[in-house]
Order: C-alpha cells, then structure tokens, then sequence
C-alpha cells in the first residue's frame, strides 16, 4: 500500500513496521471507530442527508409517484394523530 492512497480513519496502514507507530496508529484507528459509532447525531444527519437525497431523486425521475408518497405519508400521521388524540380524550 503506498503512502499516496487515502485509507478510511478507522484502518491501519499495513507498512508500519515500527511496533510504536504501529500501536499508535491501532489506537487511533480505535477511537476513530468508537467516534464513528458514538456520534449519534452526526449518524443521523448523515441518514437524514441520504434520505432526502433519494427522495429529491424520487421526486426528479417520477413526480407523481412522489406526490403520492407525500399523500400517503400526510394521512398515515393524520390517522395516528387523530388516534391518539381519540384515546386521551375518552
């Protein structure tokens, strides 16, 4: 693996021949790989990010089927609004 490639935070460089660098460099791939994991939010804006994403693609290659969604999607919370809504009030 040459130095000019660009490896993932969360890998290690397998031409470390030095024990030291080498344990530095598994330690901060470690702490890269619990960030990674920990991040909540940053995991969820990048969901999120990828979601609306492929729904503005949706909506680019097929608009109707996309204003059907948001139809669908508008009554499946009214219902569950109004549901909600009926059992506390009772």
């Amino acid at each position: 693996m040459s130095s000019d490639s660009v490896i993932p935070r969360t890998a290690v460089p397998i031409d470390i021949q030095d024990p030291v660098q080498k344990a530095r460099a598994e330690l901060k791939a470690a702490l890269s790989a619990i960030e990674e994991k920990a991040n909540v939010p940053k995991r969820v804006a990048r969901a999120t990010g990828e979601r609306v994403a492929a729904a503005r693609e949706l909506t680019r290659k097929s608009p109707a089927l996309a204003a059907v969604g948001v139809v669908g999607v508008a009554t499946v919370v009214g219902v569950a609004v109004w549901g909600l809504v009926k059992l506390y009030t009772r």
